[in-house]
């Protein structure tokens, strides 16, 4: 059977794929381009032009280069919420957000890969770490999405999120750890997501113990009897 008549049987399907791989082509070049010159520096004309496109059709697909810049985060954000929303009742909300980010992470791999390099993915997430517009809407979307988790744990509970502070407590000392593990990541050498998880997960184990009873390693003096 030759194109035409594929074409001509499914050819909503045909259709969407070819918006699928235009999608994806304008992706990976705007996240190239971002990574190697600079997300300022980089115009929507150049990423259109670089996939043979017009302006107009990068706006199909993405409202603003800002978009384009959060999509893979977005899907990873996504498949944390849906993750955690699967997560076994008996687990307490640590256990239950610490197995959805790994689950999250092991699960939407191969759905990255499908669109962009995991490499550039991670570049990416240096790269928005060290560009002020960038990391600013960064710190407004973490904080979009710690309500989002503070909810689902609160139902998970039977908690009122809105008179209970437990859930958002719990989620705003979890989100700390992830951004710092990230932040440090971003500082270092290691630039695989096995150098991530491996970070994330040692500072996560930490998580409940410290924030748990006296962990100071000082001496304290003996009470004084009054």
């Amino acid at each position: 059977m030759t194109d035409g008549q594929r074409a001509a049987q499914h050819p909503t399907g045909l259709r969407e794929l070819k918006k699928r791989r235009t999608r994806d082509a304008l992706l990976r070049v705007a996240l190239d381009l971002f990574t190697t010159r600079g997300y300022e520096e980089t115009t929507v004309d150049e990423i259109a032009e670089a996939v043979d496109v017009s302006q107009r059709t990068f706006f199909r697909y993405f409202a603003s280069k800002e978009e384009a810049a959060f999509t893979i985060q977005d899907m990873v954000e996504s498949q944390v919420l849906a993750e955690l929303r699967q997560r076994p009742p008996a687990e307490s909300p640590f256990e239950a957000m610490h197995h959805a980010v790994l689950a999250a992470w092991n699960h939407i791999n191969e759905a990255i890969e499908a669109v962009v390099p995991v490499e550039l993915h991670l570049r990416t997430y240096r790269m928005i770490e060290s560009t002020p517009s960038l990391l600013a809407a960064h710190l407004r979307r973490a904080t979009e999405l710690e309500e989002q988790l503070a909810r689902v744990i609160a139902e998970r509970e039977g908690l009122d999120v809105e008179t209970d502070p437990r859930p958002r407590v719990a989620v705003a000392a979890f989100c700390g750890v992830i951004r710092v593990t990230g932040r440090l990541w971003g500082q270092g050498r290691e630039t695989g997501l096995d150098g991530l998880l491996d970070l994330t997960e040692s500072y996560l184990d930490q998580l409940v113990p410290a924030l748990a009873g006296d962990w100071s390693v000082r001496e304290h003096p003996p009470a004084t009897k009054t």
